[in-house]
């Protein structure tokens, strides 16, 4: 690990204003930063962690949208009896993210701004509609991320809040790495009204919006409605874990486990 100045301010003026300056970068959860700067894959000057700025954290409900602050931990997520009430779905999906420390360190913020392309938020978050608030403006899910690691945040940008609508029920299903736990295929669903979202992690360069799940769904918000269903397969990974085919044919599983999931958690 190369050094750096480490600043630890305690407001987001502060963190603004450090953030300002040539090569500094914001620690969240630290998840994938700190590995890789050890890796010496990722540099900078001045690391600037928000652990100590107020108002960051926490989970409450504002009419119809479940808000989340950015330094909310995966295992408060996963813990929080609002959570569960209002989009079981998410309490769910990040009881299930990497491995108990990683629960007890990694933040919502962290894990988007980083947009891993096999991380589990994005998917819900995109199948949810959701928006991204940061310190300078509101970005729609759709908008923010852009492509493999890669999201519209501006230099010196920080995400403040993630703001959900609440749907009437969601649901995920995810095939994890047994060694990584991230996503190898995870799909989102969620319903509100007649409308049927679905968003996929893990399978592409960066998640997307699958809309032959959606048609299919919107038909038939059961998991019978997806079983002879054919993907298209541009937006589908091949790698070395698992080739495009097989991930094809896992997504719709997936797929199928979200709606199962969706329609226990709804009662």
């Amino acid at each position: 690990m190369r050094s750096f100045d480490y600043q630890k301010p305690t407001t987001i003026e502060d963190a603004l204003s450090v953030l300002s300056g040539e090569d500094a970068m914001v620690l969240a959860g630290g998840m994938t930063l700190l590995p890789s700067m050890k890796q010496r894959l990722i540099s900078c000057e001045t690391l600037v962690d928000l652990s100590a700025v107020p108002g960051l954290s926490g989970i409450a409900r504002e009419g119809d949208r479940l808000a989340i602050g950015a330094m909310t931990r995966h295992a408060d997520v996963a813990a929080s009896d609002l959570v569960k009430e209002t989009i079981p779905g998410l309490a769910a999906l990040a009881a299930h993210i990497g491995d108990q420390q990683v629960r007890h360190r990694g933040t919502i913020g962290g894990s988007i701004s980083n947009n891993d392309p096999a991380a589990d938020y994005p998917a819900a978050l995109v199948a949810l509609g959701a928006e991204v608030e940061t310190s300078t403006r509101i970005i729609p899910a759709e908008a923010f991320f852009t492509g493999m690691f890669e999201t519209a945040l501006e230099p010196g940008e920080i995400v403040t809040r993630v703001l959900f609508p609440v749907p009437d029920m969601a649901g995920y299903g995810k095939f994890a790495s047994p060694a990584s736990r991230y996503a190898l295929a995870g799909v989102f669903v969620a319903k509100t009204g007649d409308v049927v979202r679905a968003a996929v992690t893990g399978a592409g360069p960066c998640v997307f919006r699958a809309p032959d799940i959606e048609e299919a769904l919107n038909g038939s918000f059961t998991p019978e409605a997806l079983e002879r269903i054919t993907l298209d397969g541009t937006e589908i990974l091949s790698d070395m874990h698992a080739d495009r085919d097989y991930r094809m044919n896992l997504v719709v599983v997936m797929a199928r486990k979200a709606v199962e999931t969706a329609l226990k958690l709804a009662g």
